[in-house]
């Protein structure tokens, strides 16, 4: 056995941990409390088991997507959660979160951290069918917060139906089936006053 090797993996594991303590602005669906990244990372792994044949492809590889949504916060650990609607937190956010994405996967074994740091790009470039399918499901998920909140978020940071279209609009290429249930929860927020017109 490799113990430097191993001894990377355990302090990477631990690092980890730390995704546990950032809280994103999505409440929990009881409203009890915020949300955090690391819950947050497992609620759309379990999403991309539930909903595979959303996918936009029936060839999708299903590990594939699940390992991108379980490391594409991790970032945050040094980057922070970066409010979607806080235009002026979003400007430098994609010079932070390389930076954290360099710190992070830099404390694995290379061959290790180089697979981690590239799954993590490919998530955010969308340029795969596996990495639109998760951003679909990234995007998919507050939605169904908000929704069972009366609005959460979105009421109380006063988001119109324009932001909210915008911000989900990944959702029609990653999961093109799911897009009608999106326009819909769109739809029943404004009529309820969730959303603003």
């Amino acid at each position: 056995m490799d113990n430097n090797r191993l001894a990377q993996q355990i302090q990477f594991i631990i690092e980890i941990d730390k995704l546990k303590n950032i809280l994103r602005q999505t409440l929990l669906t009881d409203e009890s409390r915020r949300e955090n990244s690391a819950e947050h990372s497992w609620h759309l792994a379990m999403m991309a088991i539930l909903l595979t044949e959303y996918a936009p492809s029936t060839d999708v590889d299903l590990l594939r997507v699940i390992k991108m949504l379980l490391i594409h916060d991790l970032v945050e650990i040094d980057a922070g959660d970066t409010f979607c609607y806080d235009l002026p937190a979003n400007q430098n956010k994609a010079l932070r979160e390389v930076q954290a994405a360099n710190r992070l996967f830099g404390m694995l074994p290379e061959k290790q951290g180089i697979e981690l740091q590239e799954l993590w790009q490919e998530f955010e470039t969308q340029q795969t069918t596996e990495a639109q399918f998760a951003a679909a499901l990234d995007r998919l998920q507050p939605l169904l917060h908000n929704q069972q909140t009366r609005g959460g978020t979105w009421h109380l940071h006063g988001i119109s139906r324009q932001q909210v279209l915008q911000r989900r609009s990944p959702v029609k290429d990653g999961g093109p089936a799911l897009w009608q249930l999106v326009e819909q929860a769109i739809e029943d927020a404004v009529a309820a006053g969730y959303l603003s017109e």
